[in-house]
């Protein structure tokens, strides 16, 4: 709750930890691991001088951290074992040839991965997974791996706020007490035109403009299958299965196109780095390289939407009730729950399901050569372990912000000091509170109530300004640090978050200063 109000120096000593985390990471290049705890350091600093949190305030915080980068970090460690099962085998290097002899228009390759199917991934699971199972296959296809990320973290985006079975959306009519119904469709109209946009950028990322140029009309007609299909789901009430509707219908556009002459043999075999497509690693087939994702697949949906294996997958939880805190300035954060984490029906564990049934597969077909499993686990543990320091202070300075009134005290002065114009720095609101949780949902737990007020306050309609809301949420989750990790992790990356970070800030401003123009006409 507010207390006082908000002075110029309190707003920037709020702002101090996130400018130390882009500064090193974008102006020095520094990785996570390194920018992230000069990020934590700041904010408890900041904290306890500035904003009087206590020592109570501190651990409760910290422990919620730790519970909320478990939840991150079980699904790091898995993805990295999965990618590392399927690229010990040569899936990696098959699926690439496959896409090759799918189609050689290097355009229309990292269209369908970057784009389609990392939306369809997000839509039946999220949380980072398209990110860190498509960065891969782009590189096995013979992008560079900066560009595989950024394509990734871009391209996916549009589907975030109805992927992960619905999550954000959710929680934003959760927060704000308006139902589905009346802000769905707004909500759905926004998605669709930056799908559109994310779509034209990630042509925009292999290519420059001669990419948009030829990315144009399969962008075109594949995103606008994609936003119908996702606005007819919204409001219909299928919500929670949007963006997983939305890419299935992709996916099957996509694989209509690639049967036109235009898009199949036309283009050559090479990345615009000049890098040789790869061909087939041993004697595996693309059947057989495209079976641990399809698995995966399967896998998502059945644990989401068979309710008995739902049930089961869930009973055994992971549940930490936090008390009530209270800064020495009067800043209270609520009792609550911190993040649950499923045991056996988490994201993490899925991938885990489909990594195991994988390998034994592989096994038996003798894709293996000895000393597999040694190479598996060490190679984990190489990316894994500097992936997860910065995850862990990033996450942890960010509920730092949160619980001491840091978090609050950035979105107020921006709305009070935008006024009129404010509706323009809606999704920039949005885009903050998920470059600092990481997620589009915990960035509508923090601001929906706050953009919702404001709107009132001025004067504007309220249903756009939340729709900004969500949609700078999942517009601010391609450069978040903590996604950005993961995509650095899987790709080979480590300790340079900060040049993908770079490039991929250049996209997201670009997009949101777009969405802020829109939503200043239609609020």
């Amino acid at each position: 709750m507010e207390t006082s109000p908000v002075s110029l120096g309190a707003w920037l000593l709020a702002l101090s930890p996130i400018v130390v985390v882009l500064v090193l990471m974008v102006g020095f290049r520094w990785g996570g691991a390194k920018a992230g705890p000069a990020g934590w350091f700041t904010a408890l600093l900041v904290s306890i001088v500035a904003f009087g949190a206590g020592p109570e305030l501190i651990a409760y915080s910290q422990l919620k951290g730790v519970l909320l980068s478990a939840y991150v970090l079980y699904i790091i460690w898995m993805a990295l074992v999965m990618y590392n099962v399927v690229a010990e085998a040569g899936a990696v290097s098959a699926i690439g040839a496959g896409f090759v002899r799918l189609t050689r228009d290097p355009v229309l390759q990292i269209l369908i991965l970057a784009w389609v199917f990392s939306s369809f991934l997000q839509g039946v699971g999220g949380f980072g997974v398209p990110v860190a199972v498509v960065a891969p296959l782009l590189i096995g296809l013979g992008f560079s791996p900066a560009t595989a990320v950024v394509a990734t973290l871009v391209g996916h985006s549009w589907s975030v706020s109805f992927g992960s079975m619905g999550s954000s959306f959710q929680v934003l009519t959760a927060t704000t007490g308006l139902p589905g119904a009346l802000l769905a469709p707004s909500s759905a109209m926004l998605m669709g035109v930056i799908c559109l946009v994310c779509g034209l950028a990630t042509a925009h990322i292999h290519g420059g403009f001669e990419g948009v140029r030829r990315g144009a009309l399969p962008t075109l007609v594949v995103g606008l299958c994609m936003s119908l299909a996702q606005y007819l789901a919204a409001v219909t009430g299928l919500w929670n299965l949007g963006a997983f509707i939305a890419a299935l219908v992709g996916l099957g556009a996509v694989a209509i196109l690639t049967r036109l002459p235009a898009y199949r043999g036309t283009a050559a075999q090479t990345d615009s780095s000049g890098h040789k497509m790869p061909m087939t690693k041993g004697q595996m087939s693309v059947g057989w390289a495209v079976i641990p994702y399809l698995l995966l697949i399967v896998i998502v949906i059945l644990a989401e939407l068979w309710a008995p294996l739902h049930t089961v997958l869930n009973r055994v939880q992971i549940r930490v009730p936090f008390p009530e805190t209270r800064t020495a300035l009067g800043w209270t954060q609520p009792a609550e729950m911190g993040r649950t984490i499923s045991i056996f029906g988490h994201p993490g564990a899925l991938l885990a399901y489909a990594a195991l049934i994988s390998y034994f597969l592989y096994q038996r077909r003798g894709y293996y050569r000895p000393g597999t499993v040694k190479n598996i686990l060490s190679q984990t543990l190489y990316s894994a372990i500097p992936s997860s320091l910065g995850i862990v202070t990033m996450v942890g300075f960010a509920v730092l912000m949160t619980h001491s009134g840091m978090t609050y005290t950035l979105a107020k002065g921006i709305s009070l000091a935008m006024g009129k114009t404010f509706p323009f720095f809606s999704p920039f609101i949005g885009a903050l509170g998920a470059f600092m949780t990481g997620s589009n949902t915990n960035s509508n737990v923090v601001f929906a109530t706050l953009q919702m007020s404001t709107a009132e306050l001025i004067g504007r309609n309220v249903v756009i300004i939340l729709a900004a809301q969500t949609a700078g949420g999942a517009l601010g989750g391609m450069v978040a640090p903590a996604k950005v990790i993961v995509g650095c992790s899987t790709a080979g990356l480590a300790g340079q978050e900060g040049q993908v970070l770079r490039q991929t800030l250049l996209y997201g401003l670009a997009i949101l200063i777009g969405v802020g123009l829109l939503i200043l006409i239609l609020a």
